[in-house]
């Protein structure tokens, strides 16, 4: 099930501390493994929210949001899982079946109210997510447009 290939994309933590927005570079490891990315977010200290932007090989991309009682995870599209381990390792999380390798249909699967106190309902992120002819860092700065770190999001990725 594993890609043999380097993973390609971005992982990026987005803090908002004190009403401002920050976002830093994530190891690269956090696209391979989920329990990376989430370890990684986890050693982030923070009293504001804070949560993971991981955009995967062009193809899909995972919101991590961790608390105490567990992550929030969104993943843009299940059928990722059938490709990639760190998508498979998503549904493990939320106890959801993978879909048939025939399916070809794209639908997310997760919390769409993971961002909900930042700005953006679940009804947008679903119409966000929906938008399937759009590459998944085009759809992730959407959001970052919406909750408003679209601009610090921009500028670490220019420098990445």
């Amino acid at each position: 099930m594993a890609v043999k290939e380097p993973i390609t994309g971005f992982a990026v933590a987005v803090v908002r501390e004190d009403g401002r927005w920050r976002c830093s570079s994530l190891d690269s490891g956090a696209l391979a493994e989920l329990d990376a990315a989430i370890t990684e977010l986890r050693k982030m200290r923070s009293t504001g929210a804070s949560f993971g932007l991981l955009a995967v090989d062009d193809e899909f991309f995972v919101i991590v949001r961790p608390s105490p009682r567990g992550p929030s995870l969104l993943l843009s599209d299940a059928a990722a899982a059938l490709d990639y381990d760190i998508a498979a390792d998503v549904l493990d999380l939320l106890r959801v079946d993978p879909p048939d390798e025939d399916d070809e249909s794209v639908w997310p699967e997760g919390d769409l109210e993971i961002l909900a106190d930042l700005g953006l309902p679940g009804v947008e992120l679903e119409v966000i997510v929906g938008e399937v002819d759009l590459y998944p860092d085009e759809q992730l700065h959407m959001i970052a447009q919406r909750c408003g770190f679209a601009n610090e999001l921009a500028s670490l990725l220019d420098e990445i």
